[in-house]
Parts: C-alpha cells; structure tokens; sequence
C-alpha cells in the first residue's frame, strides 16, 4: 500500500470506532439535564480510581486546575519552593508560580527524561514544600527513591501523571504512589475527553475530602464557604465520554507498546544508531507510550524535522524550551549549566507517531524516511 502521509496523531480514527457509543452516551446526558454534578461524575470517578488503585478520583476542569488544586492543598504560597523537573509541560511550572510560589528546577535523567533522584537532595531547603515529579511521555519516574527523599525531610509528593493514566511504577500504578496524583484529559491524551477535563487521585479520605471543596468554591453546603477555593468541575458531557474511553484504555495502551516494540525492531533493520538514539525503558516501569522521543544526534534535529514536515510526516518537539529557560521565568535567574541533561533534551528531542491505530505500514514509512533523510546527511558531511 503506498503511503502518501503520517500524521503525528488521529484522534478521528479513534473516535470513529466508539461514535455511536459516545453519541449515545452524550445523548443521555443532554436528555436528563445534568450537565454538572450528573450521574456519570461520580461512576467516573469511581472507575477512574480502580485504575489507578486508589481509593478516590476527584474529577475536575483540566490536568492544569489538578496541579493548582494538589499544591493548594498543601497550602503552597510565597516563600515556599517546589521542587520541579525543568523539562516539562508548562503546567507544572505555572501551577506553583501562580500560588505566588518559587519553582525549583531539577535535571533529568537523560535515559528516561523523568527527575534525577540524585540531584533532589541539594536542592531541598527548609522552605521546600512540596516535589512534583512528573511521568513525562508515559513512563513513571522513579517514585522509591524520590520518596524515600520526600520521607526523609517529611515534604508532600504530588505526582504530574498527565500523560501517564495507566503507567506502573515496581507493579503499583502511578496516581497512587504520592500523595495526590494529578491527570489530564486533554484530547491527544492516552484518555483523552472531548474538551478539557482532570482528575485527582489519593488514597486519603480527608484529602479527597479537601480536594473537592477546593474544586468547588470552598462551598458547602451552598452559599456557605469554609475556605477560599476555585471553580474547577469536570462537567457530566466530559465523564460521560471519559467513559466509554475508558473501556478501551488497556486495549489502546498495548496498541501503543506494540507500536513502540515495532519502531525498535524497524530502527535496528535500519541501522542508524549513529544518528538516533531511540528512548530507553527501564525494566521496573509499565509505559503507556504517550509519545515515542527519539533524540536526534550532532544538532541536527530541526533540519530533519524540516525534511519529514516536506514528506507529510508529522512529528512535534516536545519541547523545545525547557521551562528555566521561558522568558516568564527569567527573574529566578537559574544558573548557566545547572541543568544540562534538560537543556541536551530540548536540543534533540522529537517525538514520532505512535497513536493506536498507527498502521505498521505508517510506521515502515516513517523509519523508511527518517533513514534516507539521516544518512543523506551523513553522507553530505
């Protein structure tokens, strides 16, 4: 079959296959009314939190509002630090800044990208409230030694699991191995909604407890506010659909690991390790494949995304920045070459397709052309 393009995701060949049951679902929430606060809130919730093996699942507004509500939680305000990978999605910076709060940049490791545990203990100080590692690209970071680190000077972990519903740390699922576990369901995600919406997760009744009355005001009953929350709900439409993709998430999830086991076994026959460096996974870990992050050797990686862009190959840099160096943050004045694992990162990193339904014809196509392009140019050099 000739392959004339390969897009960086399909969220329509997904939806396509559960139409019906999505319409039916929405169907059924239009017709009762109950946008908010519905029946399918709570089923979600429910549902949502067996996955993660914990005791509760308290829905929200978006992955960025589960990250704003965990660190409120901790009461999280000026003067205190939290101690944050540098390499990430902008969300977990901007939570902690927007509570008044310091960041504080960790580096990665470069194998996993997720926080280094060695570089933890230097940066924690007696104003430090809080770590918040993040599962980036669907593999857990690795949670024994960043707690036992979080433990030894009594500092809350709250755990960015946004793109990582499903993944396993040592056989326990992520969500439920910090005190609080924060998800987005941003369309592309692994569980993606059909708009915005987030979840929290603990095994805590009273955090659980508090969690919600953050996400509601600080209001109950109605009209009476105990504390000064915010306005973040996950409406019924969003549950409802979350839903119907949650029956299929495992099914979706081991689509993506064959996919990742493809790419391996197509990039070996390809023999291009001099120039690709594919992502490693470590052997205590479930990943759930959000991404697929190749790194791109000798500063070449803008130049070959140009040329795959010009084949009708999608791809995308995630991410580009690292979050000490937006210019938002400019004032914490980060040390040059503190981070250089980060910064290495964001200079190579791209991520390849990997969404489910990817086809191993796509896939061919894909390491076909990323081959022809990196050895043209390691011919012309």
């Amino acid at each position: 079959m000739s392959i004339s393009s390969v897009p960086l995701l399909d969220i329509n060949r997904a939806n396509r296959a559960i139409r019906d049951e999505l319409l039916a679902a929405i169907a059924e929430v239009v017709d009762s009314g109950r946008f908010l606060y519905g029946p399918a809130i709570a089923a979600l919730e429910s549902e949502f939190a067996a996955i993660c093996e914990v005791d509760h699942g308290v829905g929200c507004a978006s992955g960025s509002d589960a990250l704003l509500l965990s660190l409120m939680l901790e009461e999280v305000g000026p003067g205190d630090e939290v101690i944050l990978p540098s390499f990430t999605f902008f969300a977990t910076g901007s939570a902690v800044w927007r509570l008044g709060a310091t960041p504080v940049f960790v580096d990665i490791c470069p194998d996993t990208f997720n926080v280094d545990p060695a570089a933890l203990d230097s940066l924690i100080t007696p104003r430090t409230k809080a770590i918040l590692p993040v599962h980036l690209f669907g593999q857990a970071a690795d949670m024994d030694q960043i707690n036992a680190i979080a433990d030894k000077h009594n500092i809350a972990v709250i755990e960015d699991a946004a793109q990582a519903v499903g993944a396993k740390w040592r056989d326990r699922a992520v969500g439920g191995i910090g005190k609080v576990g924060c998800f987005s369901f941003y369309p592309t995600k692994n569980l993606g909604g059909v708009g915005d919406g987030g979840m929290l997760t603990t095994n805590d009744d009273d955090v659980a407890d508090r969690l919600r009355l953050l996400s509601s005001h600080g209001m109950r009953p109605r009209y009476y506010h105990h504390i000064v929350g915010i306005n973040s709900r996950l409406d019924t439409i969003q549950a409802a659909a979350l839903r119907v993709k949650l029956r299929h998430l495992e099914q979706a999830a081991q689509q993506r690991r064959r996919n990742a086991a493809r790419y391996a076994e197509l990039f070996e026959q390809e023999q291009i390790s001099g120039e690709l460096e594919l992502p490693a996974t470590r052997d205590n870990v479930e990943h759930v494949w959000n991404q697929f992050t190749v790194r791109i050797k000798h500063g070449r990686r803008d130049e070959v995304r140009e040329q795959l862009a010009a084949r009708n190959i999608g791809s995308e840099i995630y991410y580009p920045v690292p979050l000490h160096k937006q210019a938002c943050f400019a004032s914490l004045e980060v040390p040059a070459g503190s981070l250089p694992e980060s910064e290495r990162a964001a200079s190579e990193v791209l991520s390849l397709p990997i969404f489910p339904e990817l086809t191993p014809d796509e896939q061919q196509h894909v390491v076909t052309a990323l081959g022809e392009i990196l050895r043209s140019k390691r011919a012309a050099a």
